[in-house]
């Protein structure tokens, strides 16, 4: 990696956080493999303790929580049976937190989808915000306590739960999930707004995750083969979502809109972060 320009350097990340596989972007770049894994995990840590640093005293009003499942370096049905114990092979979660005004990443964190793993996340969410928020979540059991434990009474809370009808048709079941027939809103701490509870922008960026890094496509062979690639990977996509790609309806970055910067970066900022 330390052979390769800037200039190179951000033709690679521009072609990561695009959603181009590492094969892809050897054949268009004639970089190694290895250097552009390298590069992947050395500024995914840049970009990862940045975001830690300058995520702070949010001014967010709304938040909407969601996790979104995918594996590295098999599904748990093909794990040996000696590693599958082990964290980081398999299922694993990523937990995102969006600002449904600014559109915002706020937080996210890689892990299982369990009671430690929810509390770890909303406590780091916790701490990046200055004010009371309204937060919405999905039906899951562990974001109670969690929320509890972390916000007590200074929050005003509530879960959307979906419903959902039959199974769909035979042909289709492993592509589409149930249909959802209906939504059930849940006030759970304080007095949340029930305009306001939605998850709709969390979900979408769910969307965006899956589109903007090849190993969250759905029945790829393009899945991460380490924990520490797919982490550096999400890290890398995060910042460039923040602080580089402007948003359609926003007009602006959403750490612009979020007040965080005051201009739009480049895929070149983002580099001259391994300075």
């Amino acid at each position: 990696m330390n052979r390769l320009s800037n200039e190179e350097r951000a033709q690679i990340v521009a072609a990561l956080v695009e959603g181009n596989s590492i094969r892809s972007i050897v054949r268009m770049t004639g970089a190694s493999k290895n250097t552009i894994a390298k590069l992947l995990v050395d500024l995914g840590a840049a970009c990862s303790d940045y975001l830690n640093t300058h995520l702070v005293n949010l001014t967010s009003k709304r938040i909407q929580c969601d996790e979104i499942w995918s594996f590295v370096g098999a599904k748990d049905k093909n794990i040996p049976v000696s590693r599958r114990a082990e964290f980081g092979v398999g299922s694993v979660w990523t937990w995102v937190a969006i600002d449904a005004d600014t559109k915002l990443v706020c937080s996210w964190m890689v892990g299982s989808r369990d009671a430690g793993s929810a509390h770890e996340f909303i406590n780091d969410l916790a701490g990046r915000l200055k004010h009371r928020v309204q937060l919405t979540t999905d039906g899951h059991k562990p974001y109670l306590t969690a929320i509890a434990d972390n916000f007590g009474n200074n929050i005003d809370y509530a879960m959307l739960v979906k419903i959902y009808g039959n199974d769909p048709i035979e042909g289709q079941k492993r592509y589409s999930p149930a249909v959802c027939t209906g939504c059930k809103l849940e006030p759970k701490i304080g007095s949340p707004d029930p305009k306001h509870i939605s998850t709709s922008y969390v979900e979408r960026q769910n969307l965006t995750m899956r589109m903007s890094m090849r190993r969250f496509t759905r029945l790829t062979n393009g899945f991460s083969k380490k924990i520490e690639n797919h982490v550096a990977a999400l890290a890398i996509h995060y910042m460039h979502y923040n602080f580089v790609r402007i948003h359609q309806t926003l007009r602006v970055t959403p750490a612009m809109a979020a007040g965080v910067t005051g201009r739009v970066w480049t895929v070149q900022d983002l580099v001259e972060l391994l300075a």
